[in-house]
């Protein structure tokens, strides 16, 4: 066992870990974040990825030990104060998902690259999410879905932001 000290969600972590844990684990079964996936095991599906540091990681290729000193954000991060974030909003306005279970690491993929380029065009979208796997929506909705979030930044929460829900008269 070592000790791993690491900022979680803006929270900080210190744990006594096994040196081969991958981060995947410590997540879910350390601190019950189980909102990122588990998928594949092999690094090709995308269902686990979080941020570290503000970067996209599978983090089924990422060792706990490995991610002692940096900031690790999962799914669980999105929301705040009861507010969704845009991707999250996005994907529920356009239809983004379908079974759900690629949606995590979709949409940690997609903050991503929002914060990094808050105006991507379609194939920038595209590539952001190429190492993600959905079997489900065949990408077009995913792909609306994150633009509709780059449409509407100012949902972010804050005290002044409200979001309205969908028109009156149906969505």
């Amino acid at each position: 066992m070592m000790p791993v000290s690491l900022v979680v969600n803006g929270e900080p972590v210190t744990r006594e870990v096994e040196p081969r844990q991958l981060l995947v684990h410590f997540l879910r079964d350390d601190l019950g974040l189980t909102g990122t996936h588990w998928g594949c095991d092999t690094s090709n599906c995308g269902a686990c990825v979080v941020l570290m540091d503000g970067e996209p990681v599978k983090s089924c290729t990422v060792l706990t030990a490995m991610a002692g000193g940096h900031e690790v954000r999962t799914v669980e991060s999105l929301e705040r104060d009861g507010y969704l974030d845009p991707v999250q909003q996005g994907f529920i306005e356009c239809h983004g998902l379908q079974c759900g279970f690629c949606t995590p690491g979709m949409l940690m993929s997609a903050r991503a690259l929002l914060d990094a380029n808050p105006t991507p065009s379609d194939d920038e979208v595209r590539e952001a999410i190429s190492g993600q796997i959905c079997r489900c929506t065949g990408y077009r909705s995913i792909v609306r879905s994150v633009q509709w979030a780059a449409e509407h930044p100012d949902l972010v929460p804050g005290p002044e932001v409200v979001w309205p829900g969908p028109p009156a008269g149906g969505a």
